[in-house]
């Protein structure tokens, strides 16, 4: 692995669609999973990419942020061909997100989506799931 590239896994979920949202981002060996209200499985997939994007600049700071490689691994293929210009962006709610995204990636030498499978991606899905299923359970005790 290069010095400067840094592997990042996404995930964003709803129950329901929209409904209660969560996300799971896993940046190096630091894991993260948060509720984002209500949304739709788009909107938190690329709340997901975002949190992800501010949180690496925060640990790295600026100078090492406009140095560093990022590679962004995300299992949703919306997201990944939309940030790779295969998909038009319809949904007029995602615009602004799409449009958040491509701002923070200014801040990194590199940022480059991969598209993973479902099961590569399941550390950050269980980050998801955690979230909505404590906040569940905090509803009901």
């Amino acid at each position: 692995m290069e010095k400067n590239k840094i592997k990042i896994f996404c995930d964003g979920g709803s129950r329901g669609n929209p409904g209660p949202a969560g996300i799971g981002i896993i940046i190096g060996d630091k894991k993260y999973g948060e509720y984002i209200g209500e949304a739709t499985n788009n909107i938190a997939e690329y709340k997901a990419v975002i949190f992800a994007l501010k949180k690496t600049k925060q640990l790295l700071g600026r100078k090492k942020s406009a140095e560093a490689d990022l590679e962004i691994r995300v299992d949703s293929e919306l997201l990944f061909k939309q940030m790779n210009a295969e998909y038009k962006i319809l949904d007029k709610k995602l615009q602004p997100l799409f449009i958040e995204v491509w701002n923070l990636k200014q801040d990194f030498k590199k940022v480059e989506f991969i598209q993973i499978k479902r099961e590569d991606n399941a550390e950050a899905d269980l980050l998801v799931n955690r979230t909505l299923n404590s906040l569940k359970s905090s509803l009901f005790s």
